[in-house]
């Protein structure tokens, strides 16, 4: 019988974060009222790894963590609480690194290699190139950069191994040119590697479990783990860059059929997890946009909206920005993905009656089909479900649009929906894991930093062009989720923390008052040397974060803008950085800062007192919807974050533990409704939710029979007598949690 949490508690390992330190957490965690830790990902790291995604061996404990007998303490520990352990796993890549062993083998013996089935190499394409050097090839041979010894090649601090028939010479370009490997300028990367990465991280290989033997390989850890009952679920990372998601977790099921394994999967509009999938449920961003969504006013939207396209005269809509944007991540970041699938595709078109290719028509139909496809992917293996039948189908007429001939395109649209030899479905394969790449990379990180109306809604999984929600839609939405079903607010990889996504929810509440903040902060001299665009950004980001504390926020709100502006990749980028924007913007955000520390504008702290109402619905939503909350560490108690690393930032758990018990202290809150969780496990599991917005009051009313859990949200209202838990606010609003008949 499948366990699923009462709540689950992440933890970032790393960082001063290792098992001994999570074993003194223990106590504190047992006594706020989750069920199950939530642990990122254990495996073995590039040495100095902040997050332990960049996985070198999945098949041992990172000793930087305390190696396996460390997590064998702490799962003891966990045990004798009662508390169970919920590990992130990371089937679809690992480091590419020389600190790979498994890939080092590969760099010795080239397709020989017992782990070159592993990793998703093209050999096809010749060697394996190696973007690593500061400089071109040819220079550096031409300076005598690279020097032999040991049966290595090294240059710098670099040491690549030698395949193990090199023969001996003193000609280096010889000697390079019998490798398995082609070492080449780190700016090749754009349109010259030959290993699927992760998005558009060179650094990170594609793994390939889609083959079972390289399955139990990257597993045998993990099986084992959940096997001496160490760990009592998983949470899949990635799930759409597997090549097929739906093989890889009946897979997983069988070898662990107890287990309850979560998938990390944006769920874009109506979208629902394919019905065949053996998973309890998403890690819930899509529960977090709804709650988002119900806090919204949607007539404070409409204002908004006004005061934003007069202020920075941007005209265009979302879908357009956002088209504009997967067009220059193809151009740019996934430059070579489309390389490769335009070859892909010409394998697979060989001998169609249909159409007869070249290069530019079939570069012209790959960038048309990805660019139409509305969600990360289809599903097609051996062919193409019903659904992604009629979902290519609609793929493949909104991308005619505006082609001189869709001959092409039709040929590649019916090779994908119905992939009758090898060639179409190696196209179809990796076309589904580009498209998903492409949408992350395009919404989330470009045309969600250029398109800045409202910042609650630039979020992932979110829509920036849908920030509200009916009670309609938003009860059929409850209506089908499962008490497995995760719910977060905040995690690792959000834009921002969810109680800074409530301070800037509350700009729609009142946008008369983030336009009079606006216009304040226009007319700072560092706003004139500075796009109306990034000034209306930088205000959002700062009120985001602001804690009265100026020097300490322009810290953090400066290294924010500096990311933003990159990702937007408008005139500023990684490779490239605009630094004399981001100095104007980060100059306009310190003076910002400095005039609110000095004088609080009434504008910014009623947008603060409305924030600080809101994250208490949000809190309370959270935890009383159906599904179960997942709690990002530090969130108990209020986090204001910018996108990582402000938002992995240390959390300070002994000052946590030894809190008093302030009846109107977000973590009183969170333990109170924890305790309820816990005590009506059984009636959570059950009851009917629904949602009622009468007049500006939002009610989320959980009921089975005689008996009700409710929330409340009032813009304007007091305390709740005989309420579980009330509280009034600054602005005048309140929330409240009320029980009736419970037992």
């Amino acid at each position: 019988m499948t366990n699923i949490p009462t709540a689950t508690y992440r933890i970032q390992m790393r960082d001063g974060v290792d098992f001994d330190r999570v074993v003194q957490l223990l106590p504190y965690l047992s006594d706020l009222g989750v069920s199950d830790i939530y642990l990122s990902p254990i495996f073995l790291a590039t040495t100095g790894s902040t997050h332990g995604y960049d996985i070198t061996d999945p098949t041992q404990i990172d000793p930087a963590l305390g190696g396996r007998d460390g997590f064998d303490r702490l799962a003891a520990a966990a045990r004798d609480r009662g508390l169970g352990i919920i590990l992130d796993i990371v089937p679809n890549h690992t480091a590419f690194t020389l600190e790979n062993p498994w890939l080092l083998d590969v760099l010795k013996q080239g397709q020989a290699s017992r782990y070159a089935r592993h990793f998703d190499i093209d050999w096809a394409a010749g060697p394996l190139v190696l973007p690593f050097l500061p400089e071109p090839f040819e220079k550096m041979l031409a300076d005598g950069a690279f020097r032999v010894a040991d049966g290595m090649w090294h240059f710098g601090d670099v040491s690549v191994p030698l395949a193990e028939d090199s023969p001996v010479t003193s000609d280096l370009r010889a000697l390079h040119d019998n490798q398995h490997w082609r070492l080449v300028h780190y700016a090749l990367e754009r349109d010259g590697i030959t290993h699927r990465r992760f998005f558009n991280v060179t650094s990170l290989i594609g793994m390939r479990v889609e083959d079972r033997a390289v399955f139990e390989d990257t597993h045998s850890l993990i099986f084992d783990l959940v096997r001496q009952d160490e760990v009592q679920g998983l949470r899949v990372d990635h799930i759409d860059g597997l090549a097929d998601p739906a093989t890889y977790l009946q897979w997983l099921n069988e070898a662990l059929p107890d287990t309850p394994v979560w998938v990390e999967k944006i769920l874009v509009g109506d979208e629902t997890l394919p019905p065949e999938w053996p998973t309890v449920g998403t890690t819930g961003y899509e529960a977090a946009r709804l709650i988002a969504q119900l806090l919204t006013d949607p007539a404070g939207i409409d204002r908004l909206d006004g005061f934003w396209r007069e202020a920075t005269g941007i005209s265009t809509e979302f879908r357009e920005e956002l088209r504009q944007a997967k067009l220059d991540v193809l151009d740019n970041e996934l430059a070579a993905e489309r390389r490769q699938l335009g070859d892909l595709a010409a394998l697979a078109a060989q001998g169609s009656a249909l159409a007869e290719p070249g290069p530019e028509s079939l570069r012209e139909a790959v960038t048309a089909l990805l660019v139409a496809t509305p969600r990360y992917r289809t599903y097609v293996t051996d062919s193409a479900s019903p659904e992604d039948q009629k979902l290519l189908r609609t793929i493949a007429e909104d991308a005619a649009q505006g082609l001189r001939d869709r001959a092409v395109l039709d040929l590649l649209a019916d090779l994908m929906a119905n992939p009758e030899t090898d060639a179409a479905r190696a196209f179809v394969r990796r076309f589904q894991q580009v498209s998903g790449a492409l949408l992350a990379k395009a919404q989330e990180d470009t045309a969600g930093f250029r398109w800045t109306r409202y910042l609650p809604a630039n979020e992932v999984g979110a829509e920036p062009d849908e920030p509200a929600v009916s009670a309609d839609h938003a009860n059929a939405f409850l209506a089908a989720r499962r008490p497995s079903d995760m719910t977060l607010v905040s995690t690792h990889d959000t834009k921002r923390s969810g109680d800074s996504r409530m301070r800037l929810v509350a700009i729609s509440h009142l946008p008369q008052d983030f336009h009079a903040l606006y216009q304040d902060a226009a007319g700072l001299p560092s706003a004139q040397g500075l796009e109306p665009r990034w000034q209306w950004y930088v205000v959002q980001a700062a009120l985001a974060v602001w804690d009265g504390q100026a020097e300490k926020a322009t810290d953090r709100v400066s290294q924010h803008i500096e990311k933003a502006m990159r990702e937007a990749k408008l005139t500023s980028f990684w490779t490239n950085p605009d630094e004399a924007a981001e100095t104007a913007a980060k100059t306009f955000a310190r003076d910002l800062m400095r005039e609110w520390q000095a004088r609080t504008p009434p504008a910014l702290q009623s947008l603060m007192h409305r924030g600080q109402a809101l994250s208490f619905a949000q809190l309370a939503i959270q935890m009383l919807m159906p599904g179960f909350p997942d709690i990002y560490r530090g969130d108990e108690n209020g986090l204001l974050a910018l996108t990582d690393p402000d938002n992995r930032l240390p959390v300070d758990w002994d000052a946590l533990a030894a809190q008093g018990d302030d009846p109107e202290a977000k973590l009183h809150w969170t333990r109170q409704l924890l305790a309820l969780r816990r005590d009506q496990a059984d009636f959570l599991q059950g009851a009917d939710a629904q949602v009622q917005d009468d007049g500006g009051t939002l009610r989320l009313i959980r009921r089975h029979q005689d008996r009700t859990i409710s929330v409340e949200f009032a813009p304007a209202g007091a305390p709740v007598p005989d309420a579980l838990l009330s509280r009034a606010f600054s602005d005048g609003s309140m929330v409240s949690v009320r029980t009736e008949n419970l037992r």
